[in-house]
């Protein structure tokens, strides 16, 4: 049931949809931190097939599985090399000196890609002084909204593969990046070791997240997994959702992003609103308004009095709104009107 609320502050505002909190009430269940639970044991097997992975692991969300796998690849102490905006570096409370215990060596980046020249110059090479490159992160569609080719995953996983050095994804978004690339999700995640996304990001489905790599990795990640408190119970109620979310949600994201081009040349249209049209790959619009005549809390609150919830520009007057599943057409109409007026 659609809500009478327009929210556009990310896709992981997203509720279930009917379908989904019907096989949620008929799930079979057992007990999965004993392989019990045939409804994540389907929803795993899913995963791991439509990635392109001999295995894959429920996780409670994106950053646990994040965390998961530097958890699983590094040894403490070690280095891992990483964007400078990327999503585990700039968005999970820096959980990797914690849990992994890790040292993330940021590289700057531009729309999501590092140099690769700086990747293969910050390998560290065998030296006293310095601690062992164990990991390199990539991201796509990255948190920016821009997604990266291919052709650049490729090299980014060669120069990995020729320093033995695990590559993962971050792919929160990866159903997004492949409808923009117009491509199968396991022909991004094959240049990967390891690759984590979401099913709560767009995809509709109330918790949880995956992460996938060989039968190796994953036997050890669910030992890590149950370490970390992420051993599930009868979590096969949430996973029936989540197989609802890969079987059919993936299938409609080009309708989001179809909404994310309409909202961010309609947006582009009002005077004192900047937006880079070039950079609208998937569903996130970033623009920017360049005649701040309110303060942020003004204009957030004007919006919420018009029934639309946002998070309120940045002070250079930045924002971003995200289209999604419950976000239609109409709505966005309305937020476009919202805009004009201020």
């Amino acid at each position: 049931m659609k809500s009478q609320i327009i929210d556009l502050r990310s896709d992981t505002v997203t509720k279930p949809t009917d379908e989904m909190r019907e096989v949620m009430f008929h799930a079979e269940v057992g007990d999965d931190v004993y392989g019990d639970d045939p409804t994540v044991v389907k929803l795993e097997q899913l995963a791991a097939s439509m990635i392109g992975k001999e295995a894959a692991l429920f996780v409670p969300s994106g950053t646990f599985g994040n965390q998961l796998a530097l958890f699983t690849h590094c040894d403490r102490g070690t280095e891992v090399i990483l964007g400078e905006d990327c999503h585990i570096f700039e968005h999970e409370v820096g959980a990797a000196s914690i849990i992994a215990g890790v040292h993330l060596r940021t590289l700057q980046t531009v729309y999501g890609k590092m140099d690769t020249k700086r990747i293969k110059l910050a390998i560290r090479p065998d030296d006293l002084h310095y601690p062992e490159t164990s990991l390199i992160c990539l991201e796509n569609a990255y948190s920016n909204g821009a997604v990266v080719d291919l052709d650049y995953m490729k090299e980014v996983y060669s120069i990995g593969k020729s320093a033995n050095i695990p590559v993962h994804l971050d792919g929160a978004r990866i159903f997004n990046a492949a409808t923009y690339l117009e491509t199968d999700a396991k022909e991004i995640a094959q240049y990967s070791d390891s690759v984590m996304f979401c099913l709560s990001k767009g995809l509709c489905a109330p918790v949880g997240s995956i992460l996938a790599g060989s039968k190796e990795f994953i036997e050890k990640a669910r030992k890590k997994r149950k370490l970390l408190g992420g051993g599930w119970r009868q979590s096969g109620f949430l996973a029936a959702a989540g197989i609802v979310a890969l079987e059919k949600m993936t299938k409609r994201l080009h309708e989001d992003h179809e909404n994310a081009q309409y909202l961010a040349n309609k947006l582009s249209e009002i005077p004192g609103v900047k937006v880079d049209l070039s950079q609208v790959h998937i569903n996130l619009v970033f623009f920017q308004i360049t005649e701040m005549r309110r303060s942020p809390e003004e204009i957030e609150n004007i919006f919420k009095e018009n029934g639309i919830i946002i998070f309120a520009p940045d002070e250079d007057g930045m924002m971003r709104f995200a289209t999604h599943y419950w976000v239609s057409k109409e709505d966005l109409d309305k937020v476009i009107q919202v805009m004009k007026e201020l």
